[in-house]
């Protein structure tokens, strides 16, 4: 069932956010050469604990999963599409990283995610992660009340097509409010004027996930969280949550933009 929210709930729900952007712009401006993905997680969590909010990650066990998740951001390096666990890997000169982040305010949910390259960025992962945003913005466009699901998934699906880029199969946003993952689903890719109707007070999180190299396949890891590329080309994953409202879509996890020093800029700023 789709619980759609109050205005005092949404106002909520973007406090939550701003934790979450407040979050991802300090992982995003330590995210340099030689930084530990734990060292990461630490910066994460550090801001969780000053905002008095907590992680919906950290423990998270779905079905698929054979160990609750370990950390309060999945960090997923080059191609690594999603849920990958921070570890000791050391980021280096020309990696992309992609990083998911949720948090828990007044036991509402915000959810993001960013992806930005380290160091000399590889043209072809800056044309990728740009792709990417510009397929978010697409579907943000198309949550408008009275438009359907569908015509957000085929709005993020028809840009990343476009450009060549694969869409993993069965990876999806989603409904977001009390719990992470809610109704509706909200695939990256699909036929406009169908699925449910958007209505006023759904909040959802958009989030296209590409493939660098055109294909759609992924595959686990042993630890049996992390998805990666089956053809080992980067992937890219970048996501806000956005309230359907009557004034239009209202991103709830929206960050200011900002060049960090020491590498490249991330294009995930610009919404």
């Amino acid at each position: 069932m789709i619980k759609l929210k109050t205005e005092a709930s949404i106002e909520s729900m973007g406090a939550a956010g701003q934790v979450v952007a407040q979050a991802l712009t300090a992982v995003q401006e330590a995210a340099g050469v030689g930084v530990s993905l734990l060292e990461l997680d630490e910066i994460a969590h550090d801001v969780l604990r000053t905002a008095g909010a907590s992680s919906p990650f950290l423990g998270y066990r779905p079905s698929f999963a054979p160990t609750p998740f370990p950390a309060v951001i999945c960090a997923s390096v080059n191609d690594v599409i999603v849920h990958g666990i921070p570890d000791g890997y050391r980021l280096r000169d020309g990696d992309l990283l992609s990083v998911d982040f949720g948090a828990r305010l007044g036991g509402w949910v915000g959810d993001s995610a960013i992806s930005l390259t380290v160091g000399t960025a590889r043209p072809s992962d800056v044309r990728l992660v740009e792709t990417a945003e510009r397929a978010l913005a697409a579907g943000i466009g198309a949550a408008l009340v009275g438009n359907r699901v569908g015509d957000i998934s085929h709005a993020v699906g028809t840009v990343c097509r476009a450009a060549g880029y694969g869409i993993p199969e069965g990876l999806t946003g989603h409904g977001v409010g009390r719990q992470m993952h809610e109704e509706p689903s909200v695939p990256n890719e699909g036929r406009p004027g169908r699925g449910p109707r958007l209505r006023e007070g759904m909040v959802i999180a958009i989030e296209p996930m590409l493939i660098a190299g055109g294909t759609d396949g992924y595959r686990d890891d042993p630890d049996g969280w992390t998805l990666r590329t089956n053809d080992g080309s980067r992937a890219a994953h970048v996501e806000h949550t956005v309230a359907i409202t009557k004034a239009g879509p209202r991103i709830l996890t929206a960050r200011r933009e900002h060049t960090p020093a020491g590498h490249g800029k991330g294009q995930a700023d610009l919404l």
